[in-house]
C-alpha cells in the first residue's frame, strides 16, 4: 500500500492511498470539522465517507506534470509513465497552487 497526505496551504487535509483496490482518498475528521474549512476540490466534497476509485482520481492526476517536466521526471526518478501514484509523489510535493501531497513512507504506517 502507498500513501500520501494531501495537505492544503500546509494543514493537513486528507489521506490518499493506493492499494490492490484502487485508490481511496479520504478527509481527516479534524480538518473536516473545522468551521470553513475547503475541500481538496469540487469534484471531493467534504464528506466522512471514503472516496474509492479504480483510477487515480482526476484532481490528482491533474497535478502531474505535463510534456518535457513529465519526461524530465521519468528519466531523473526513473519513473514509469503509468505509475501515476508514483509520478504524484514524485512530482508534487509542491505543486502550483494550495494543495500538496507528501508521500508517507510504509515503513511509518501503522
Amino acid at each position: 500500500m502507498r500513501k500520501a497526505a494531501i495537505k492544503i496551504e500546509n494543514e493537513l487535509a486528507g489521506w490518499l492511498t493506493q492499494d490492490e483496490l484502487g485508490y481511496h482518498f479520504v478527509y481527516e475528521k479534524s480538518y473536516a470539522m473545522k468551521p470553513g474549512a475547503r475541500p481538496v476540490s469540487l469534484t471531493l466534497p467534504l464528506r466522512d465517507e471514503p472516496y474509492t476509485s479504480k483510477v487515480l482520481f482526476p484532481f490528482f492526476d491533474g497535478l502531474i506534470p505535463e510534456g518535457w517536466l513529465l519526461d524530465i521526471a521519468e528519466r531523473n526518478w526513473k519513473l514509469n509513465p503509468r505509475d501515476r501514484m508514483g509520478l504524484l509523489l514524485v512530482c508534487c510535493k509542491d505543486c502550483i497552487g494550495n494543495v500538496s501531497v507528501e508521500a508517507i513512507n510504509e515503513e511509518n504506517l501503522p
